[in-house]
């Protein structure tokens, strides 16, 4: 048969070049579009077995012919994140083809599962020809293992030399400490790996990301790797290195490192490690931080701004310093700081307050200045806040000034009536509350008005708005802000239930889950009760629309900062890209707000309440890819795996500890300077569909 094959294919190849086809001359067509990832029916069936969460539909794909197929539907089981697939896996880390062992590998990893660590070390023990494949077998290896064979990472031998062991260990460390896995040795391997002479850029970046998540390791981080960070911290030619190397010192309690961080949050080129450094300089009284914090607060750029005032707020230096607040003129004021070190002396003005650019940086002056104002000077401070709470008009901003008057216990009966409003943007009412508990932790709140306290958690819970639940069932579960057992223990439950059965699933998912997380610890169950995920029949992926979206397609955000134009990424994410457009078209996004922006992390939008407690009726199962959270990379918001909906997220530098737990469904490509300026408060004015 092959020989017949043969001929045929000759006879068709003569009589293709013979001259009687020569003339006359035909123009040339251009080259035919190509297939759509998913117009492959057994393409759609992996995708649609993923979606459904059928392991048992994935299997036989997994030993097909067509090794398409097998990569697809291993990927798929990462997302499935289903052990029992782990058997039929392990065979395809000796695969002919790169990437389904590449694939593999990954969904190894997903899965978690440390009876893959055996296989996994043997087959990192074998000749690689593909870097990729032995950098996923490695961090596949930093997922599955445990305490006991995390020394797997280091001791297992790859045959050299082999380009990829280096990264692939570094990145194998850091995929086991976001896990918790974090050893003085494990401290020791990533600084090696980072301090080597020509350690390439992905080592560099995998080791030093460990620093950042590297909890519990202090003082070996101190006593080993002080000199490597210092070292890189100054003369790295990699930002992202360089922020996670200050990151790291900010472990070491030596004031070599507190310099180094000082001098990195002042001079360094690149705003993102003078963010990183200025996050990790300890909340102490040292002057050059002031001067660092002061020059900060009126940065131009508002993420820089905005990390200024978060160090001010959780900073000793107020906290060890008397306070004197005097009249300047009018009704502009004067804070003197006098430190305990009398040779240092910094003054903040409330004139200058008011000049800071940043709303939000200037409500977290005004919460910093409460926080530690004299009983004498309080009353006058939380007038001031309040008065200018009553003036803005950007709830946002309304917002932030409530969160500043939770440090006075005097404002109870105040932030109770502002979390009892109906109307009105539901930003407000739900920030009074979260600032009515804030408030309630307070060293100075009253006992006495603990009734008071609690009555207004039960006004809220009785409310049913979706962002106060979760703030209320957090309170209620805890017994530090409302005692139990109490006498008002059986109502309180009797409350929780009873919110819980007015939420509408799997809309309403996250409330719920808080709901019955305080159900669970006040009930003192013993295992937590599973969480209800919406299956794929509420929300099935719509394959008409997945086919009608070219790979490659863009979506343009217009912002009130500016563009930003992303890529979606259809054969990675089909279900949450068909909703996406879905929701464009719709202009659902049109006028929605970025409600959520962390400095060095995320901006997060989408929400249609505008506080992070809103979706859509359905939700979506997530979809991990092989593709990581670098910059710009876009990701799902959830609460949890399989409920996406409609909330998204941009990251500002590489974030690899989301890398597998949040759906990536597009990547910024224009647009990326707008992001890192976005606030909370700006507005999406118009998202579209356009050309490549």
């Amino acid at each position: 048969m092959l020989k017949s094959l043969a001929l045929k294919s000759l006879a068709l190849l003569l009589f293709l070049s013979s001259p009687l086809l020569a003339q006359p001359t035909r123009p040339v067509r251009p080259a035919a579009r190509p297939l759509h990832p998913f117009a492959d029916p057994a393409a759609r069936r992996i995708a649609t077995a993923q979606d459904e969460r059928q392991t048992a539909a994935l299997l036989p794909f997994l030993i097909d012919k067509n090794p398409t197929y097998r990569a697809a539907a291993a990927l798929a089981l990462a997302s499935v994140q289903d052990r029992a697939a782990t058997a039929v896996l392990l065979p395809l880390l000796r695969d002919a083809v790169p990437a389904v062992r590449r694939t593999a590998a990954f969904a190894l990893g997903q899965t978690g599962d440390s009876t893959a660590v055996p296989a996994l070390a043997a087959r990192l023990a074998q000749p690689e020809a593909s870097p990729a494949a032995r950098r996923a077998a490695f961090e596949a290896l930093g997922r599955c293992v445990t305490r006991r064979s995390v020394s797997e990472l280091w001791t297992v031998r790859v045959p050299g030399p082999d380009s990829a062991a280096a990264p692939g260990r570094a990145w194998g460390l850091l995929r086991a400490t976001v896990r918790g896995l974090a050893s003085a040795e494990v401290v020791r391997q990533a600084t090696a790996l980072l301090g080597a002479p020509k350690a390439s850029l992905a080592t560099r970046r995998g080791a030093s990301a460990v620093f950042t998540r590297a909890r519990g390791q202090d003082s070996v981080v101190a006593q080993v790797a002080l000199p490597v960070l210092l070292k890189r911290l100054a003369q790295d030619p990699d930002y992202f290195v360089r922020a996670n190397c200050a990151s790291g010192l900010g472990r070491v309690a030596r004031p070599v490192a507190y310099a180094a961080l000082v001098r990195a949050a002042g001079k360094d080129a690149d705003f993102r490690v003078r963010i990183a450094a200025l996050k990790a300089v300890p909340a102490e009284t040292y002057e050059p931080v002031i001067l660092v914090v002061d020059k900060a607060s009126e940065s131009s750029l508002r993420q820089e701004a905005v990390a200024a005032g978060d160090w001010l707020l959780r900073t000793h230096f107020l906290s060890q310093s008397g306070m004197l607040l005097t009249p300047v003129e009018g009704t502009r004021w004067k804070v003197n700081l006098m430190p305990i070190d009398t040779s240092i002396t910094q003054r903040v003005s409330f004139g200058k307050v008011r000049a800071v650019t940043s709303w939000r940086t200037r409500a977290t002056i005004w919460q910093t200045l409460l926080r530690h104002a004299s009983a004498h000077n309080r009353p006058l401070l939380a007038d001031t806040i309040r008065r200018r709470y009553q003036t803005s008009r950007n709830q946002y901003e309304r917002a932030a000034l409530l969160t500043a008057l939770g440090e006075d216990p005097a404002q109870l009966d105040f932030l109770a009536k502002e979390a009892a409003r109906t109307t009105g943007p539901p930003v407000v009412p739900g920030a009074a509350l979260a600032a009515l508990v804030n408030l309630r932790e307070n060293k100075r709140f009253p006992v006495a008005r603990q009734a008071d306290f609690t009555a207004a958690l039960r006004r809220a819970l009785a409310g049913g708005d979706v962002a106060q639940l979760s703030t209320v069932a957090e309170a209620l579960a805890n017994p530090a802000l409302v005692p139990a057992p109490g006498p008002d223990e059986a109502a309180n439950l009797a409350a929780l239930r009873q919110a819980q059965q007015k939420l509408t699933l799997p809309r309403d998912i996250e409330p719920w889950l808080s709901l019955q997380q305080a159900l669970d610890k006040t009930e003192k169950r013993p295992a937590p009760t599973p969480a209800p995920v919406g299956r794929a029949g509420q929300h099935p992926i719509d394959w008409a629309l997945v086919q009608r979206i070219p790979v490659g397609q863009r979506v343009r955000l217009t912002t009130t900062q500016g563009d930003i134009v992303l890529e979606l990424k259809v054969a990675e994410a089909p279900g949450s890209v068909a909703s996406f457009v879905s929701l464009v078209e719709k202009h659902f996004y049109d006028g929605l707000y970025f409600h959520r922006v962390v400095p060095n992390f995320v901006a997060q939008g989408g929400d249609p309440r505008g506080d992070g407690a809103g979706s859509t009726p359905y939700t979506l199962r997530s979809e991990f890819s092989e593709l990581t959270y670098g910059e710009g990379a876009v990701g799902l918001a959830s609460a949890g795996k399989d409920t996406e909906s409609c909330q998204f997220f941009f990251t500002h530098q590489p974030t690899p500890h989301l890398d597998g737990r949040y759906t990536v469904f597009a990547q910024v490509v224009s647009g990326m300077s707008v992001v890192q300026q976005l606030e909370i408060g700006d507005k999406i004015l118009m998202a579209s569909l356009v050309g490549k």
